[in-house]
């Protein structure tokens, strides 16, 4: 009996310390009643009935997805921003596994993780938007269609989310304190992130190419042979932005986690991934003009849509590219911070353009999101945070477990 008791408070303790931050339940309950929480239940108090909804009546109730607009918000900002803005992932990582840049091993396992749940809910954004998600696994195990891009696209996704868990598992055996298997899974690095660079390269790039099916849908000052290409180097400006705001707002959020020495240095590796991100950018930008002369789409810039691609050229793009040089001649991280979030609204606004604004664009009836859309993305984004949150406070994500070191 009192070896059984014994067995019961050692699960207790575990239960305690891993999952309730080391603190009885109730007083865990009653930490999570904070005001920031309380606009997280609103949110899942809307979006919850909202995906009962989708999954229980189809798509006509919830959305305004017509057989001309069959893709809509959920594919533009859910899947195609997602997936963008999580290439942080393979950008840092080959950045330190790959190609030597060990000062940044203190911002990886955060970019790791913002990777794999950006990809994990793009996923499940995906869930909403398909007619019939339980065939979300098809080309997986059943239909293998070998010529279609989406193929392509949906084995790369399900190998890179594969990847990046495996990436991210080192972490999650240093919190179970699992030696051996923890021994392994860092030998597996390496491999895992050449592996995962090549499928990267490969499904950004992928996105990009699915357009190419539409030339007469998508405009022409967007549409381009091009447009793999421009997806590609598009996702490291994101990618990179992205890590430089995430880690902004995870030194900010959870400062009392990170180190002494990673907070004096943290200004340093911001303006270094300044420079990463402005470089990427300024290709980005004559790529996408060298599109235009290829097309010869000069008499396009003076329309409505010319004013469009106008705005994203040199308000999203060539902006905060002066904005990161600024910042970077005046080795200011503030103002490379500031370059970061612009640069994201950027990313953003040309996959909307793509997949929304500038698609159809010779049709009349246009596309408007249902509020309820906005609403589901709302909640797949607030849940990602969350997620987030709830993994960092209990993790050794931005900081070295006492008992590993990073080199092990």
């Amino acid at each position: 009996m009192t070896t059984w008791t014994g067995k019961l408070d050692s699960r207790d303790s575990w239960v305690r310390e891993k999952l309730f931050l080391g603190m009885p339940f109730r007083e865990y309950v009653r930490s999570l009643m904070t005001p920031s929480n309380f606009v997280v239940l609103v949110i899942f108090c809307i979006g919850l009935p909202i995906a009962v909804i989708r999954f229980t009546q189809g798509l006509e109730p919830v959305t305004n997805l017509t057989d001309d607009y069959p893709w809509g918000l959920w594919i533009g900002f859910d899947v195609l921003c997602g997936v963008a803005l999580a290439a942080g992932g393979y950008c840092l990582a080959s950045a330190v596994h790959l190609f030597g840049l060990k000062q940044y091993y203190p911002i990886v396992r955060p970019a790791v993780l913002t990777g794999f749940l950006g990809y994990f809910f793009v996923v499940v954004g995906l869930c909403f938007d398909l007619g019939r998600p339980w065939r979300l696994p098809y080309p997986i195990v059943y239909s293998f269609g070998v010529t279609s891009v989406m193929f392509l696209v949906g084995w790369h996704v399900f190998l890179y989310l594969t990847v990046q868990f495996l990436e991210f598992c080192p972490a999650i055996f240093e919190w179970l304190g699992w030696k051996k298997v923890l021994h392994w899974a860092n030998k597996l690095t390496i491999g895992a992130t050449v592996f995962g660079v090549i499928l990267s390269t490969l499904h950004q790039s992928a996105l990009g190419a699915m357009f190419l099916l539409a030339p007469g849908k998508l405009h022409p000052l967007w549409y381009s042979a091009f447009i793999p290409v421009f997806f590609f180097i598009s996702s490291i400006v994101a990618g990179l932005s992205m890590v430089i705001f995430e880690s902004t707002l995870s030194h900010r959020i959870f400062g009392h986690q990170v180190s002494h020495e990673h907070h004096a240095n943290f200004d340093r590796l911001t303006i270094g991934l300044g420079r990463a991100a402005a470089i990427a950018l300024f290709t980005y930008f004559c790529l996408k003009w060298i599109g235009v002369a290829h097309g010869n789409h000069w008499d396009l810039l003076g329309t409505t849509y010319g004013e469009l691609f106008l705005m994203e050229m040199l308000g999203f793009i060539l902006l905060p590219l002066l904005v990161y040089v600024w910042g970077i001649k005046t080795a200011s991280a503030r103002i490379i911070r500031l370059a970061a979030v612009w640069t994201i609204l950027g990313i953003i606004f040309n996959r909307l353009n793509v997949s929304i604004f500038a698609f159809n664009w010779q049709l009349t009836d246009r596309y408007i999101p249902h509020w309820m859309e906005f609403a589901v993305s709302i909640t797949i984004v607030t849940v990602g945070l969350m997620t987030f949150r709830w993994i960092v406070n209990r993790m050794p994500v931005l900081y070295e477990h006492p008992h590993f070191s990073a080199t092990e």
